[in-house]
């Protein structure tokens, strides 16, 4: 339990001591006025609230990942905590807050377009095609997920496809509509119960005593030889530490600010809320079963799918009622990152290639590719999508901490705060590609570690002559 405590500490003070660097190392412009006024559309450029901007890049980030990708990750054991409290600190919520600021600074263009200024125009292309895969994944796991928690809720009230279906159907309206119309007015109730959620189990986790074990850098994984720690805990746990999808989402918000300052709160807070919530599942995880042994064989025997989990400790702890409540902020959680998911990726395409988002006939046009594209994925079994999901969301997160890092060169500010997170998680998507198994090339460990090792130094040199380019060209911002 100390362990535990220590982590929600350092949480916190990561947010009131390091979130007040990065203001300083951005230099925010209180008087300087944002994309919401300058290009306000009423339809995705709209001043709102600052609690419902915080709430909206909550919802929008905080997915199945900090709740299902926690639960995978306690099974590493309480190692997972550092990466979930460090992690969060020093790199995710350092990539969340620049990726939403820089695009405010840029009249809130969507991540290719950012990528493409500060890195070039062929990483533009890659991270088009990288990011709307990305986005067309997160809408299909992210309608899979739910319904399954659904489907067992309702005792099957409604059917699997039947609730795709409907949720299909709030997709639609929600990545169409303008921003304030839908998202903007459900989003504070499912705020609620999502909050409400990780408040319930965390004070169960007092009352009941929760035999939360202590730190331990062992990787206690039952299949240890094919998941070592590095990377395959840094992968199953994204959304909780660093996820990429955050920077695709990041934009959305950065359309609606209506100062500067508020960016500290809403991209840097929202990241640390998010890893409380998984730090919450995590600790609720490994304690719950009484040990670590019958909660990896409980996992196991679930056939790796952390839903039973979920449904167990929620209705145990906080009884039918309360734990149908919980589980609705654990659905909402995905729905709200999904309906986003897609929204983000009608904005990314209408950006790449020009088309003006005033007309509802244009947006639908955008739009439903993704939903045919989406509608074809639910075919394939939801661990599969998962799996290339994990690795792909990490890629996008690597390449935008390097976008970041790029900005504060130019910017002449402390690069060290995104360089160290990219040279790491370079070393970790390059290491999960040739480790795993299932989804990758399936190497022996040193082997693997070796050819990352040599991936990471180029990818180093790539940046050096990138940057040195941009310099010379007497690059400027905007």
């Amino acid at each position: 339990m100390i362990t535990f405590i220590v982590s929600l500490v350092l949480l916190f003070l990561g947010y009131f001591l390091y979130a007040k660097f990065l203001d300083k190392t951005f230099r925010i412009d209180v008087n300087k006025e944002t994309p919401a006024y300058k290009l306000r559309d009423n339809v995705d450029y709209i001043p709102m609230s600052q609690a419902k901007t915080f709430f909206i890049q909550l919802l929008n980030i905080a997915g199945l990942g900090p709740i299902f990708g926690a639960v995978s990750g306690a099974m590493f054991g309480p190692v997972a905590f550092l990466w979930i409290v460090f992690g969060s600190i020093f790199g995710g919520a350092v990539h969340d807050y620049f990726s939403g600021m820089i695009s405010l600074r840029n009249n809130g263009a969507s991540l290719p377009n950012i990528i493409g200024k500060y890195l070039g125009n062929n990483m533009k292309i890659v991270l088009s095609i990288l990011t709307i895969i990305v986005m067309i994944l997160v809408g299909t796991v992210f309608m899979s997920g739910p319904a399954k928690l659904l489907t067992g809720i309702t005792n099957n009230f409604l059917t699997f496809n039947q609730w795709i279906g409907v949720i299909f159907i709030y997709y639609i309206f929600a990545a169409i509509l303008p921003i304030d119309k839908i998202i903007g007015r459900i989003y504070p109730f499912f705020g609620a119960a999502l909050v409400f959620m990780a408040i319930g189990i965390l004070v169960s986790l007092f009352i009941n005593n929760a035999p939360i074990p202590e730190i331990s850098l062992k990787n206690m994984h039952p299949m240890g030889n094919d998941f070592p720690v590095f990377p395959m805990m840094f992968v199953s746990i994204a959304c909780g530490a660093v996820s990429g999808f955050h920077s695709t989402q990041s934009p959305l918000m950065a359309r609606c600010l209506k100062n500067e300052r508020e960016g500290r709160r809403v991209f840097y807070g929202a990241m640390i809320s998010e890893a409380v919530i998984a730090l919450i599942w995590a600790a609720a995880a490994m304690s719950f079963f009484g040990n670590m042994e019958n909660f990896q064989e409980f996992y196991l025997n679930a056939d790796s799918n952390p839903a039973p989990i979920i449904t167990k400790i929620a209705t145990s702890w906080l009884g039918v009622v309360g734990g149908i409540l919980a589980i609705i902020g654990v659905i909402a959680a995905p729905i709200t990152s999904g309906d986003t998911a897609f929204r983000s990726g009608r904005l990314i395409v209408a950006d790449l290639f020009n088309i003006k988002q005033n007309s509802i006939a244009k947006r639908i046009a955008v739009t439903l590719p993704f939903f045919i594209i989406a509608f074809i994925l639910l075919q394939i079994s939801f661990d599969v999508i998962w799996r290339y999901f994990a690795w792909v969301n990490q890629l996008l997160a690597t390449i935008t901490l390097w976008a970041i890092t790029a900005y504060i060169i130019q910017d002449k500010g402390k690069f060290i705060i995104s360089l160290i997170p990219a040279l790491f998680m370079t070393c970790v998507c390059s290491t999960y590609i040739f480790i795993a198994k299932t989804d990758g090339f399936g190497l022996e460990h040193t082997l693997a570690y070796s050819i990352a090792a040599v991936i990471t130094i180029a990818v180093v040199l790539a940046f050096y002559f990138r940057v040195k380019k941009n310099m010379n060209n007497d690059y400027k911002l905007d």
